[in-house]
C-alpha cells in the first residue's frame, strides 16, 4: 500500500503524444486516462444554506488506482480564496481506502436546511469551505502548508491533489468555476478521476441535483479511540499551540462569557475555580473559546458545562469545536466560580499566552494609543500605563534602543474590542457605532478605567481584551475614557509673528468626478455606506487626483482645512500635499489659490495672500513634477515676500520626492536684519523604496540623501538672501531619532519640536511620532521664543475625516477644524525684536531607561554672559553645567526624578555683567 505523492509536472511521453495528436492525428482526442493516485473527486460548498442539497459541506476523495492507498500521515486542508497565509482547516486522514472506492470527508453547515450526509469517513465542523472561491489540498502531511503558493501550483511534492475554484489564489493550471451560493446549488465534480494539472479542464459543475456524496464506511474504518477526558490546561499547553490540535476531546469549565450574536459564535470556557492571584497551572492557559453559534446559546455565564469536540488552532487562537449541540452539556451539578486574573502592567507574549481566553481584571493605568480602527470594527488600542506608545525611533537611536522600545511596546499593547465581529462602514454602517458619537470622541492619550471584567482574546493577530457581552451604542461599556480633551485653540509660542507648517491631506481642486469626465478614464472611488462616492481610489495610477470624488465632498474638506489654518492664525504657513495644478492643465497655483480665497472668504478679504510659484525655467520639468506640491501662504499685514520663491532642480536627490520650496520674509515694518528664509520639505515616504534593516521605514537612504541635499540647497538660499536665519519646515517623513533628522542636526539646525519637548504630530499603527518638524538654523534659534502642536487631527478617530462621511448611521461630520487632516499643524513664535535684557530660556528631551536621562538645553541672552546654569527639582541641584557663548547643555540625574513629566527650575546664577534669572520646564522620563 502506498501514498506516494507524485512531482506536479506531465510526463514527456503525455506531451509528446498530445504533440503528434495535434498535428499529425486527424481523429478527435481521446478522454484523460483516470490518475495513479489518490484524487479529490468532488466538492460541496453549500451545506445548509438556502436550497441545499445537504445540512453540510463536504469533500469527496476517490481511489481510482487497482491498489489500497494508505491515509494515515495525509490530510484535506483549506484556505480561504483571499488569504496568503497556511490553510486554516486541516482534517488528518486514517485508515486504508481500497481500489475504486470514495472516502468522504464532513464539513461545517451554514444553516439547517438539506438532508443530513451519509456518515463521513471522517468530520470537522472546523472545515468550511466558501462558494466564491478557494483551495482544497490534499496533502501527504497532516500539518498546515506554509507557504502554500499562489498562482498555479507545477511543482510541490507535499502536494498529492488540489483544487483551486472561483477566486482562489492557488490551483492548478487555472481555476474551476465557481459554484453558487443559494440558487441552483451544484458541486465540483472531477470528471472521469483524471488529472490533468487543470482544474478548470479536470471539474464541471455537477447537474442540478447530482451532488452525491459516498463514503467507505466499514471498508476503511480502523479502530476509533473515544475522546480523552483533559482539563483545558492540558489542551492548551504551555506553547504557541495547542499540542492536541486536531484530537478531539471532552473537558469542562465553567461559561465566563457568550457571543450567541455578533459575529464570534462561541463561548469561553474556563476550568472550575481557576484564576486569580494563585495559578495551579503556571505557564499554561485555564480559558479556550468553544466555536458554534448554536452552543454559544444554549449556555449561559456561570453554567457547568462539558464539551466534546475537536481541538484546532484558528490564527494563533486555540479553541474547541463541538460536532453537535448535544456535545455541549450544561451540568446539573454547580461548579466552584472563576476568579478573574489582574493584569497591571506589560505583560510579554509567553505571559498572554497562559492567560488566552481567561476572565481578566485590567487594573492599574490604561491610556489609548491606538484608534484606527475604532471607526470600522471597534477596536481600540490600550497601552499600559499613563502615556500612549511611541514610535520606537521617535524616543530612542534606531538599532538595539529603538528595538528595546519596540518590545516594551508589545509587552505594554492591547486592543479593545467590542465583542463583535461586525465593521460599522460596511454590514454594520445602519447600527450606531458602538463607541463614538458626533460629539463623544475618543482620542489618543486618553485614560481608560475598566469597570468590568474581560476576557484576554487573540484574534487577527492581536491580544484582545474581549467584554463579556457585544458592546452597543446603548448599552453599558465596560470602560470609561477620560482627559485628552479636544485643544480649543493653537499653543501660545509669543513671538512677534508666528511660522506654522500644516500637511493638508491632498487638498485636491481637481476632483475625481472632474478628472473622469475630462480625460474618459473609468476612476475608482471609495463609496460611503449608501454607495456614493466619497474620495478618489485610484484614477490614472499616481497621475490622478487623490482627495474628494466631487464638489460636495470637497465643500466638506476645504471648511475643515479653513477652519483649522484660520484658527492656527500663523503669519506664515508652510503647506504639503496640496494639488499641483499644473498637472491638469491649469495654473500650477490654481488649488493655491482656490484655498487662499476660500481662507478670505472665512476670515475675511487680503487676510492671505499666497507666494507664487516660479516661472518654468525654475521648476522641475512637468513630466518630474508630482501630483502633489509644497507652497506657502502669508497674512500680509504682518509679513512680506522678499524676492521670489526658489526650488531646488536638477538635485538627483529627489528624483521620488518633492522638490524643497525656498522663501524669504520679513516683518512689514522690519528691517533686512530681520528677515528670515522659510524652506518647506516632503521627503520621501516610508511606502515603497528601499529597506535598509535599520528599522526606519522604507526608502531610508532616500530621505539621507534628500536631507544632505537640503543642507547644501539651505546654505546657498541662506547666502543669496543675505541672512543666516533659516527655518526648516514641513513633512519630512522621518522620526525625531532618524538618520535624515540627525543630518539636519549634525549640520548645525536645531529641530525645535523635539528641544521644546513638544507634543508629537502623527499616529501610525498605534504609536506617535512626529513626522512633521521645524528646525532652525542657530541664529534662527536665537529668535525662537516658543513651539507647539495643536493637536487637532492625528489623535483624533478617522470617523471624523470628511473622507468617512456618512460611513456609518452616526453622523461624525462637523466644519470645524478637527480631523481635517492626519497630520497635526506646529507653530513657531519669532521674536524679531533686539535683545538686550539678560534672559535665560530652557528646552528638554526625555529620558528613556536608565542610560537614556534627560537633557536641558539652556540659552541665556546677550551671548557674552558667564556664569553657570542649575537645574533644581524640589528645590535640590539635579544637575549643572558652566555657561558658554550663551549656551549649556545640562544631563540630569533621571534616577532622582520620577516617571512621567515633571517640572523643574532652570535658574542662572549671574555674573559680573549680567543679574541672575530663572525659568521653569517640563522634563519628561519615559523609565526608569
Amino acid at each position: 500500500m502506498s501514498h506516494r505523492p507524485r512531482r506536479r509536472t506531465l510526463a514527456l511521453t503525455t506531451v509528446a503524444a498530445a504533440l503528434v495528436g495535434g498535428v499529425l492525428g486527424t481523429s478527435s482526442p481521446a478522454a484523460a486516462e483516470p490518475a495513479d493516485h489518490l484524487v479529490i473527486n468532488e466538492v460541496y460548498v453549500n451545506g445548509g444554506s438556502a436550497g441545499a442539497a445537504y445540512t453540510n459541506k463536504f469533500v469527496e476523495l476517490y481511489n481510482p488506482t487497482a491498489a489500497s492507498i494508505e491515509l494515515d500521515g495525509l490530510s484535506v486542508q483549506y484556505r480561504s480564496a483571499s488569504s496568503s497565509n497556511p490553510p486554516t482547516s486541516v482534517v488528518a486522514l486514517t485508515g486504508d481506502l481500497p481500489a475504486g472506492t470514495h472516502y468522504l470527508v464532513g464539513g461545517g453547515s451554514n444553516g439547517a436546511n438539506g438532508s443530513a450526509l451519509p456518515t463521513p469517513d471522517v468530520a470537522s465542523n472546523g472545515f468550511n469551505v466558501a462558494n466564491g472561491g478557494g483551495t482544497v489540498v490534499l496533502a501527504d502531511t497532516t500539518s498546515a502548508l506554509d507557504p502554500l503558493a499562489t498562482g498555479s501550483v507545477v511543482d510541490d511534492d507535499r502536494v498529492i491533489d488540489l483544487v483551486g475554484w472561483g477566486s482562489s489564489q492557488t490551483y492548478e493550471g487555472s481555476a474551476a468555476p465557481a459554484p453558487s451560493a443559494t440558487s441552483d446549488v451544484r458541486s465540483l465534480n472531477r470528471t472521469g478521476y483524471a488529472d490533468t494539472d487543470v482544474n478548470a479542464a479536470d471539474f464541471t459543475l455537477s447537474a442540478t441535483g447530482d451532488i452525491t456524496p459516498v463514503a467507505c464506511g466499514e471498508a476503511c474504518a480502523g479502530v476509533v479511540e473515544p475522546p480523552e477526558t483533559v482539563t483545558i490546561a492540558q489542551i492548551q499547553g504551555t506553547g504557541s499551540a495547542s499540542p492536541l490540535a486536531g484530537d478531539t476531546v471532552i473537558t469542562s469549565g465553567v461559561v465566563i462569557a457568550t457571543y450567541p450574536t455578533g459575529g464570534l459564535n462561541g463561548f469561553y470556557l474556563q476550568t472550575a475555580g481557576s484564576g486569580g492571584a494563585d495559578d495551579a497551572t503556571e505557564g499554561a492557559s485555564d480559558g479556550i473559546f468553544v466555536f458554534g453559534g448554536g452552543a454559544a446559546a444554549a449556555v449561559a455565564p456561570g453554567d457547568h458545562v462539558t464539551v466534546t469536540g475537536e481541538v484546532s488552532e484558528y490564527f494563533g487562537l486555540t479553541q474547541l469545536t463541538p460536532g453537535s449541540a448535544s456535545d455541549v452539556v450544561v451540568e446539573t451539578e454547580p461548579a466552584e466560580a472563576v476568579k478573574p486574573t489582574v493584569i497591571d502592567g506589560p505583560v510579554d507574549a509567553a505571559g498572554r499566552e497562559a492567560l488566552e481566553g481567561m476572565l481578566i481584571d485590567p487594573e492599574g493605568s490604561f491610556t489609548v494609543t491606538n484608534n484606527y480602527a475604532t471607526n470600522t470594527f471597534g477596536e481600540i488600542g490600550l497601552a499600559t500605563g499613563d502615556e500612549p506608545l511611541y514610535v520606537p525611533t521617535e524616543v530612542a537611536a534606531p538599532g538595539s534602543d529603538a528595538q528595546a522600545v519596540a518590545a516594551q511596546n508589545a509587552s505594554r499593547l492591547f486592543t479593545l474590542d467590542d465583542a463583535s465581529s461586525a465593521n460599522w462602514t460596511a454590514g454594520g454602517s445602519d447600527t450606531p457605532h458602538p463607541w463614538l458619537t458626533g460629539v463623544d470622541t475618543i482620542r489618543v492619550g486618553a485614560g481608560a478605567a475598566f469597570s468590568d471584567n474581560v476576557v484576554l482574546d487573540y484574534r487577527f493577530s492581536l491580544w484582545r481584551f474581549q467584554p463579556l457581552t457585544p458592546v452597543t451604542a446603548d448599552g453599558a461599556k465596560p470602560v470609561a475614557f477620560s482627559g485628552a480633551a479636544r485643544p480649543a485653540s493653537p499653543p501660545e509660542v509669543g513671538g512677534d509673528i508666528t511660522l506654522g507648517t500644516f500637511n493638508v491631506l491632498n487638498y485636491f481642486t481637481t476632483t475625481g468626478e472632474e478628472y473622469e469626465a475630462a480625460t474618459g478614464l473609468d476612476c475608482e472611488f471609495y463609496p460611503d455606506r449608501e454607495g456614493n462616492p466619497t474620495t478618489v481610489d485610484e484614477c490614472d495610477g499616481d497621475a490622478g487626483p487623490r482627495g474628494a470624488w466631487d464638489d460636495a465632498n470637497l465643500a466638506r474638506q476645504e471648511a475643515k482645512i479653513v477652519a483649522a489654518i484660520n484658527e492656527l492664525d500663523a503669519d506664515v504657513v508652510s503647506l504639503e500635499e496640496i494639488e499641483n495644478s499644473v498637472k491638469f492643465g491649469h495654473d500650477r497655483d490654481d488649488a493655491l489659490a482656490t484655498l487662499v480665497d476660500a481662507l478670505n472668504a472665512d476670515a475675511g478679504a487680503g487676510t492671505w495672500a499666497y507666494v507664487p510659484s516660479p516661472d518654468a525655467s525654475g521648476l522641475p520639468p512637468l513630466a518630474n513634477q508630482d501630483v502633489i506640491r509644497t507652497a506657502f501662504i502669508y497674512q500680509p499685514a504682518s509679513v512680506e515676500p522678499v524676492g521670489g520663491s526658489t526650488v531646488l532642480v536638477g538635485s538627483p536627490a529627489y528624483t521620488n520626492a518633492r522638490e524643497p520650496l525656498a522663501q524669504a520674509f520679513r516683518p512689514v515694518s522690519g528691517t533686512s536684519s530681520d528677515e528670515f528664509v522659510a524652506i518647506v520639505n516632503h521627503f520621501k515616504s516610508k511606502g515603497s523604496g528601499v529597506d535598509d534593516g535599520t528599522g526606519q521605514g522604507l526608502a531610508n537612504p532616500d530621505r539621507v540623501a534628500q536631507a544632505e541635499a537640503l543642507v547644501t540647497f539651505a546654505d546657498e538660499v541662506a547666502a543669496d538672501a543675505g541672512t543666516d536665519k533659516v527655518f526648516l519646515t514641513g513633512d519630512f517623513n522621518a522620526y525625531s531619532q532618524e538618520d535624515p533628522i540627525q543630518v539636519l542636526l549634525d549640520a548645525g539646525y536645531s529641530d525645535l519640536q523635539e528641544d521644546a519637548g513638544a507634543e508629537e504630530t502623527y499616529q501610525f499603527g498605534g504609536e506617535i511620532g512626529s513626522l512633521d518638524h521645524v528646525l532652525a538654523s542657530p541664529a534662527a534659534a536665537g529668535d525662537v521664543t516658543g513651539i507647539g502642536v495643536w493637536s487637532i487631527n492625528a489623535m483624533e478617530p478617522i470617523a471624523y475625516e470628511y473622507s468617512r462621511y456618512n460611513y456609518n448611521v452616526t453622523d461624525f461630520y462637523s466644519p470645524g477644524p478637527y480631523r481635517s487632516s492626519d497630520h497635526d499643524p506646529a507653530l513657531v513664535g519669532i521674536d524679531v525684536a533686539d535683545r538686550t535684557a539678560s534672559d535665560i530660556r530652557a528646552v528638554a528631551t526625555p529620558g528613556v531607561g536608565r542610560w537614556i536621562s534627560p537633557l536641558v538645553i539652556a540659552k541665556v541672552t546677550p551671548k557674552d554672559a558667564t556664569g553657570t546654569v542649575d537645574v533644581l527639582a524640589d528645590g535640590e541641584v539635579v544637575g549643572s553645567a558652566p555657561v558658554r557663548r550663551g549656551a549649556t547643555l545640562i544631563a540630569l540625574d533621571g534616577s532622582a526624578l520620577p516617571k512621567g513629566k515633571s517640572e523643574v527650575v532652570v535658574r542662572y546664577s549671574g555674573d559680573d555683567t549680567y543679574a541672575p534669572s530663572e525659568t521653569t520646564v517640563t522634563v519628561r522620563v519615559l523609565g526608569h
